[in-house]
């Protein structure tokens, strides 16, 4: 290696995995990658320096292995470790680990990542500077406590597990008869996803936008924001699409917004990348809802608006180098769009789509970016998250920005599986989609009105006829195998053959 260049184990897999890879690469630095058996061949394999397996294909006997990753960095002579996003990104004791182990840690001090991994805490420290914070509780003991707080501040209410993130552990209760249970669900699922079983509750502002702060500092005191991301746009609580800034918040909003994450931040010492999320209600206040202590799956949109590397600005930070952004340079240029594509169907209620990957052909041209974790023969497994690629795009404002995202979506194909990239070109046209009146449950009330084969139809009479081409052609290539009579049935049940159509422009067989 070069003089000052480190060897950097990347604690993760796909497409944010190849993205740290990228950015050691740039700064000189080699990359060590880990793989359980399922992922050998995948992209983020082949593209660092070094690969050291792990185990096998189940998280928790591979990516979530911690004595096995801290072994695989000093296999390889790497000198420190950058978690990614997701498995051990947020653990607080994966980063005492490797800081013991005698690596550096890439990302906020392990003790911070405690503090703030605690829902509650971190309200805490919010309301300890002053930063408006959604009516809560502590956690509750059962479900009678979380009755009484109902019955303070009104119904509808939200249940959320203390560690909970991702959409996981949290129910939303409009009356009194749904407590016992969604306070059970959401107990479950803070011991499945979080191993931590403890609710608590907060009131449930209507039809809010999520709106997060990018924040970044060093071990100099130096901490800035980088403006903020819309993430509204989610399904049952999953962000599925983001944008940067929001067409909600002017530059004033802005400001203020910046102002209460960077207090949160100071508040706890505060250095690496984090964000801070927020509630903004249609009235234009807002709420504190907590801070992520890591990398964010959608910081490409900061990145490509704000014209920074966040992942290399990490490396640089944990490495001791004083960050040179300062806050009155940092102004947002243009728009940005981010489509997370995930390996789910969106014609069969979002299910899973194991499988491996027959054909990939991915958009290009000024001011698209793919950051991908898959490749052309890629198996996509059920053993983690669905997440297969982020497709974003860049322009000079929100409409051209869509525009160069309705382009790029008709040039990325993904066949083999099925994968969200419908869902996309469907609220392309959705009025709520084109003018960016957007709020958290926008999404699943356009899903609650009929399937997605309806809402197809509603949105775009034109792919309908596109289905009903390509169903001719299917028809036409089986017609020597059908009875005679075949063509007079598909006729009278037309749908079938449509949504034959509609599957096969997916790149899936139909069945």
């Amino acid at each position: 290696m070069a003089d000052g260049a480190l060897r950097i184990l990347v604690a993760n897999r796909g497409e944010i995995a190849v993205r740290l890879v990228r950015a050691c690469r740039e700064l000189g630095h080699e990359s060590v990658a880990v793989y359980s058996d399922i992922d050998r061949t995948q992209p983020h394999v082949l593209a660092a320096d070094l690969a050291v397996r792990i185990g096998p294909a189940p998280a928790r006997e591979s990516y979530l292995e911690q004595g096995a990753i801290i072994e695989a960095a000093h296999s390889t002579g790497a000198g420190a470790v950058h978690p990614g996003y997701g498995f051990l990104a947020e653990n607080p004791g994966f980063a005492r680990l490797v800081e013991s182990s005698g690596l550096v840690w890439i990302g906020p001090p392990p003790d911070v990542i405690e503090l703030l991994g605690s829902k509650t805490a971190a309200r805490e420290v919010a309301r300890s500077v002053r930063v408006p914070v959604v009516p809560g509780s502590e956690p509750l003991p059962g479900a009678g406590a979380a009755r009484a707080f109902a019955e303070t501040v009104g119904y509808p209410i939200l249940l959320k597990a203390v560690g909970g993130g991702g959409g996981k552990g949290m129910r939303i209760v409009r009356r009194a008869a749904e407590v016992e249970e969604a306070f059970a669900r959401a107990a479950s699922e803070g011991k499945a996803f979080f191993a931590d079983e403890r609710v608590y509750a907060e009131k449930l502002i209507e039809k809010p936008r999520h709106v997060e702060v990018q924040i970044l500092g060093d071990r100099h005191g130096t901490i800035v924001h980088l403006g903020e991301r819309e993430c509204s746009l989610q399904r049952r609580h999953q962000k599925v699409f983001e944008e940067c800034p929001s067409v909600a918040v002017d530059a004033t909003l802005r400001a203020r917004l910046g102002e209460a994450a960077l207090a949160v931040a100071r508040a706890v010492g505060y250095r690496s990348a984090g964000t801070v999320e927020f509630l903004l209600a249609p009235s234009g206040e807002f709420f504190f809802l907590e801070v992520n202590t890591r990398l964010q799956v959608e910081h490409p949109v900061t990145e490509a608006v704000y014209g920074v590397d966040l992942a290399q600005l990490m490396i640089r930070e944990a490495l001791g180098e004083a960050l040179s952004l300062r806050q009155e340079a940092l102004v947002p240029r243009g728009h940005a769009l981010e489509c997370r594509v995930y390996a789910e169907d969106p014609l069969r209620g979002f299910a899973p789509s194991p499988g491996t990957i027959s054909s990939l052909e991915r958009p290009h041209g000024p001011g698209v970016r793919v950051d991908t974790g898959v490749r052309e023969g890629s198996v996509v497994p059920l053993d983690y998250d669905p997440i297969l690629a982020k497709l974003v795009v860049w322009a000079e404002d929100r409409p051209r920005a869509l525009a160069r995202l309705r382009r790029a979506l008709t040039e990325y194909h993904i066949a083999g599986i099925a994968t969200t990239l419908p869902l996309f070109r469907l609220l392309l046209d959705v009025p709520e989609f084109q003018t960016g009146e957007l709020h958290t449950g926008l999404l699943d009330e356009l899903l609650a009105e009929g399937p997605v084969q309806a809402l197809e139809a509603a949105v775009d009479p034109a792919v309908e006829e596109a289905a009903i081409v390509v169903a001719a052609c299917l028809a036409a290539e089986e017609a020597e195998h059908l009875p005679h009579d075949a063509f007079d049935v598909a006729e009278r049940e037309g749908r079938g053959w449509r949504l034959a159509g509609r599957t096969l422009a997916q790149g899936r067989e139909p069945t």
